[in-house]
């Protein structure tokens, strides 16, 4: 089995993508479906996903909810909450009441968009963040490099909280910048509540110009740190299609886990999502 740990829908009839600014987004300003997804992944091997928040609104989770609910494809998803707010948790038993909220797996936040790069380790964040533990909710660390210090602040005060770092924490691939990336990294994944999502990466590089071995020493630094059994496969679709098919995002995820063994394959590609997010799909 394979399953898909990162990806996305959304309808811009329904409402507006914010982060969408300047021309560059333009390939991905239209609307993507779970069907579009399904064609997507025609050939891939894809068997399973889950599906992530992409806005801080309240009202997008509630359909993420209802589209897991109603499609066999999507087996989980990672809704948001404002997780600096006190009323956070209220949001969270308004979640509980709706249809679909089995499938609630994680929350995230979009970390690392605001200026506050101290915003993982707020003491009202990590409040909130230990209750997700005590409810069995996984949290999305989405963190750049200047966040990456206070991800490790909170993930220190929260061991009973299953962290994910989503798209390897966005190193810069483009400048070839591996410092202080790299010893954040490792850092961070000397808690054993932690695993990562290899996804992401072409958006860091250079869109039009990358090639395979662009990603080597990330790919290679991100094995060292965590090992195959605390890695999972993301494609972060469809944002990944302004730099790379969802073809291209299997083809160098084959490429690069070739010389693991079965064992590690099988975390890669499912088993480390599967236990992390509690799918219970084997």
């Amino acid at each position: 089995m394979r399953i898909d740990s990162h990806h996305h829908v959304w309808d811009l009839s329904v409402r507006e993508q914010g982060w969408m600014i300047g021309e560059a987004l333009n390939p991905i300003k239209k609307n993507f479906s779970i069907n579009d997804l399904r064609q997507a992944i025609t050939g891939c091997g894809i068997e399973k996903t889950v599906v992530v928040q992409t806005v801080t609104n309240y009202d997008e989770t509630p359909e993420l909810l209802e589209l897991a609910e109603d499609d066999e494809l999507v087996a989980g998803v990672v809704g948001f909450l404002k997780i600096d707010s006190t009323d956070a948790i209220s949001h969270l038993d308004k979640y509980e009441l709706m249809r679909g909220f089995n499938n609630l797996v994680g929350i995230r936040d979009i970390a690392h968009d605001y200026e506050d790069t101290g915003y993982l380790a707020k003491p009202q964040v990590v409040k909130n963040v230990q209750e997700l533990g005590r409810r069995g909710l996984v949290y999305d660390l989405l963190t750049k490099t200047p966040h990456m210090q206070a991800a490790i602040d909170l993930v220190k005060q929260a061991p009973n909280t299953q962290f994910v770092v989503d798209h390897i924490s966005k190193p810069y691939i483009s400048k070839g910048e591996m410092q202080p990336w790299a010893d954040k990294l490792s850092e961070i994944a000397k808690f054993e509540n932690v695993v990562i999502k290899v996804s992401g990466l072409y958006t860091e590089a250079d869109w039009k110009n990358w090639k395979a071995s662009d990603f080597w020493p990330y790919l290679e630094h991100v094995t060292e740190a965590f090992t195959p059994s605390r890695m999972m496969f993301g494609s972060d679709w469809p944002v990944c299609l302004l730099a790379a098919t969802y073809k291209q995002s299997i083809e160098l995820m084959e490429e690069f886990t070739k010389s693991f063994s079965h064992a590690e394959q099988k975390s890669f590609w499912a088993a480390t999502s599967n236990r992390t997010y509690k799918l219970d799909l084997f």
